[in-house]
Parts: C-alpha cells; structure tokens; sequence
C-alpha cells in the first residue's frame, strides 16, 4: 500500500507541473501585444533572449499586420545581433526591408544588418595577419556590410545612423583594400606580374584614400621593372614619390 500511495503522489506532482507548464505556455495567448513587447525588450536587456524570442514570436503570430509586429521583426533583428548570431540577424532585417521598405524605421534595418555583416567580417580581418595565400578567400560579409551602410546612408543621409554607418564604412573599404594587396602580394611572390598590376590598379581606382595604395603603387613599379616595362615602371614611381614622399618602397627600389 506504501508503494502505492508513493506512485499516485509522484503521478500527481508530474501532472501538476506538466499542468503548470501548458499553462505558462498558454498564458502568453492572453498578454496584449503592448505588454509582450515591453516583456521583450526588458528580456533582451537581461540577455534572457530565450523569453524574448518566444514574446516576439507570439506578438507575429497574433497580431502579423499590426504596428506590434512591424516592431517585433526589429527586435527580432536586434535580438539575433545581440546574441551574436549574425547571419539570423541579417535574415530577419532583411525580412523586414522586403515587407516594409517605407517604413519610417528601415533605416535602422539597413543598419542592424550593416552592424551583422560588420561583425562577420571581423574574422576575416584576423585572417589577413595569418596565411599569405588569400586568393581563395572573399571578403563577402565586408563588402555586404559596406553596401547595407551604403544604402542607408544614400537613401536616408539625416538618419541617426547615418554618422557612425559612414565611419564603418571607411574602415570596411580598408580592410577589402587591403585583402586586394595582399592577393598582390601573393601573385608578386610566385612571379605573376600580370596579375599583381591588374589587382593594384584595381586598389588604386576603386579604394583611392586608403593605405593599401601606397603597397598597390609599390608594387607595381616592381611588377613592371620585372617585366622590363622602363616607362611605367617609371611613371608609376613617380606617382608614389608624389602621394607618399616618405614611403618605404622608395629608398627600398633605390637600393
């Protein structure tokens, strides 16, 4: 009879918390979105992202064509960035730049997805101190981090974030600038001239106010004094004497 008694009491506790939790669950089905949404934000803050998640969720299925909901995807966006995963971040700000591309807001969607992409692109910049061999590497979320800040700052140039988009982007041009001298340099050790005037030409006409010039124009002047082509390897000297009067290719081609 002990035993029993013991198996119907434990057989009651479990029904209690199995009740319990269908109820916890159901009961956001009776929180107006004003309220979810509130709950959200206070959750992010906290980094509970588990509960924030499931408000913003249930604001999206209850009310899909409301203001709560329009405010639940940039949150939602805002969650993925602050949890550090980016690529979910990027999806839900796009999803809201397709289904509400006037909104007074999609600035700040541009952006989140600007500031996702920035962080992917930061172990990318890590691998530019590593292998000298980037030729296989694309610098993808760099440059798609550089042209959601574009687009914000093009379309929306008295956005609140259209300041710190522009910094961004002067940085992000410095590291895709740098990527390209780096394949030039690769090419330069194996003998590929061709190929390393190709890509610093490229730097030098598309990323004209970063470092990585000074390298490109270094660089080719080697290339074409490689290839026995006097004239330009000339002409390209003198653009560096001009632009960087104190670079160090200067006294090294000298030497």
């Amino acid at each position: 009879m002990k035993f029993y008694s013991i198996l119907i009491t434990f057989c009651i506790i479990i029904f209690s918390l199995a009740g319990c939790q269908s109820k916890s669950r159901t009961d956001l089905s009776d929180i107006p979105a004003p309220e979810l949404l509130a709950t959200a934000k206070e959750a992010i803050e906290d980094s509970n992202y588990e509960t924030a998640l499931n408000h913003l969720r249930e604001i999206e299925a209850r009310f899909p064509y409301g203001v709560y909901a329009q405010q639940s995807m940039l949150e939602t966006a805002y969650l993925y960035h602050k949890q550090g995963e980016p690529e979910l971040a990027i999806a839900a700000a796009d999803r809201f730049i397709y289904t509400y591309p006037t909104h007074a807001n999609v600035d700040y969607a541009y952006y989140l997805k600007g500031l996702s992409n920035y962080t992917t692109s930061r172990n990318f910049v890590s691998k530019l101190t590593g292998s000298k061999d980037f030729s296989d590497r694309d610098p993808q979320s760099a440059r798609e981090s550089f042209d959601a800040f574009k687009e914000l700052t093009t379309r929306f140039p008295e956005s609140r974030y259209t300041e710190d988009s522009i910094k961004r982007m002067q940085a992000l041009l410095k590291t895709i600038a740098k990527h390209d001298t780096n394949i030039a340099k690769f090419y330069l050790e194996r003998g590929a001239y061709v190929a390393v005037v190709n890509r610093c030409k490229k730097v030098i006409e598309q990323y004209q106010n970063t470092p990585a010039v000074e390298d490109a124009l270094g660089m080719m002047v080697i290339a074409y004094r490689e290839m026995g082509l006097t004239d330009l390897a000339q002409d390209s000297w003198r653009v560096l004497q001009v632009n960087f009067p104190n670079s160090r290719y200067l006294s090294e081609l000298n030497s």
